[in-house]
């Protein structure tokens, strides 16, 4: 079971409102990088676009198993088996494979320390600040230095990990006659588990505390009841495989295209993919990390807004009931002045990389400000006088 712990704290409000004003700062610095990178984002993801519809109007596909060098400095596609020659060895286990990468992964079991943190307004502008602090057993690949733990007695974690995880790369990998360079080797995937079946493989001096388990080493009394410090260790291989790639030809090896849009390819796909595949591949990705960089950058300045506008928030909580409706109206500010800020800046980059779509944008844009600023005015009751009183001449009607 966690061993669990539970931490109170006040703050009084003239505290809260100096750090309030303190993050004023903070905010406009926030809002001024939100800028940048929207601005940033667009540029980028115009010059990719360009540079990928310039590599799928000039990539050639040749045979990675012959050399021509009338295709030097030519932007090449090829796929074939991605080889080695030789094997990879980690020497302080024993462990060899025939492979692009050998990646050893290591775990101990230690102790967690989680927080939860929940805090609540007071009349008079104060908060109380409640955490509840959680330690349990888990396994990590990372140290948790049990010296910064809130409460490390009986919580107490080894120094130091008894091995540390590595990676060895293979120094030559061929795709046929070509020569793979190092940002392609990087960037193979697909690894498989390298079973340790014997310890007899184990150098001398680390198999007495080995045990064999799933696969991989166990360092410890017993696997099924672990203890804190108990270790385990696991193999993994990026093996030869099917890769395809567009790059510039150079020789018997391959560099990145440099392109008169002015970006660069490298591109690589496991499997055997063709050339128009794979760039419409980089397209999607393309304008994936367009929208999720859009994203980032409205979130940052919609942070950075709602930190400006926070002391506003502060003073009201006096009452707690005014600084949740003072807090929502500035949270629906900050989300609207960030909407805004967002496309305007969009917009002037797109008129500054591409005019027309920026127009576009910056017209959408206006239409949202008038909306806003049309459903936010107030109406104005119209004047109307007193009920007219006009006498009749007509016959009354019948009884």
């Amino acid at each position: 079971m966690p061993d669990q712990f539970v931490q109170r704290s006040r703050q009084g409000w003239g505290e809260r409102l100096g750090g309030a004003f303190g993050g004023i700062i903070t905010g406009i610095v926030m809002t001024l990088i939100s800028f940048v990178m929207l601005f940033w984002n667009e540029g980028r993801a115009v010059k990719r676009y360009q540079t990928l519809e310039e590599g799928a109007g000039n990539v050639i596909s040749i045979a990675s198993g012959n050399l021509d060098p009338s295709f030097d400095g030519k932007l090449v596609h090829m796929t074939g088996r991605a080889e080695v020659s030789g094997a990879l060895e980690d020497s302080q286990f024993g462990v060899s494979a025939e492979a692009i990468k050998l990646d050893r992964a290591v775990e101990m079991y230690q102790w967690h320390e989680k927080k939860q943190t929940k805090t609540e307004n007071k009349t008079g502008g104060g908060t109380e600040k409640k955490t509840v602090v959680t330690y349990e057993k888990a396994w990590s690949s990372t140290l948790k230095k049990s010296n910064n733990f809130d409460h490390p007695s009986g919580h107490q974690n080894p120094d130091s990990m008894p091995f540390s995880p590595k990676s060895f790369v293979a120094e030559k990998v061929s795709l046929g006659v070509f020569r793979l360079p190092e940002f392609f080797i990087k960037q193979i995937k697909g690894a498989a588990e390298i079973p340790i079946n014997s310890l007899e493989q184990l150098p001398e001096e680390i198999r007495p505390g080995a045990k064999l388990h799933n696969g991989g080493l166990y360092f410890g009394a017993d696997p099924a009841t672990p203890e804190v410090g108990d270790t385990r260790v696991n193999f993994t291989a990026v093996l030869p495989a099917e890769i395809s790639v567009v790059a510039k030809q150079a020789g018997d090896t391959l560099e990145k295209y440099h392109a008169a849009a002015g970006g660069d390819l490298e591109i690589l796909a496991m499997g055997t993919e063709s050339a128009e595949a794979m760039f419409e591949a980089e397209q999607v990705a393309n304008k994936t990390l367009t929208w999720a960089l859009r994203g980032a950058g409205f979130l940052l300045m919609a942070t950075g807004l709602g930190l400006i506008a926070r002391p506003l928030k502060v003073m009201a909580d006096v009452l707690p009931i005014a600084g949740r409706v003072v807090g929502a109206g500035v949270g629906f500010f900050a989300f609207a002045l960030a909407a805004i800020g967002s496309s305007l800046t969009i917009a002037a980059a797109w008129i500054f990389y591409r005019p027309l779509i920026g127009i576009s944008v910056l017209v959408i844009t206006g239409l949202f400000i008038f909306w806003l600023v049309k459903r936010l005015r107030k109406a104005k009751p119209e004047e109307a006088g007193p009920p007219s009183m006009a006498t009749s001449t007509d016959s009354p009607p019948p009884l």
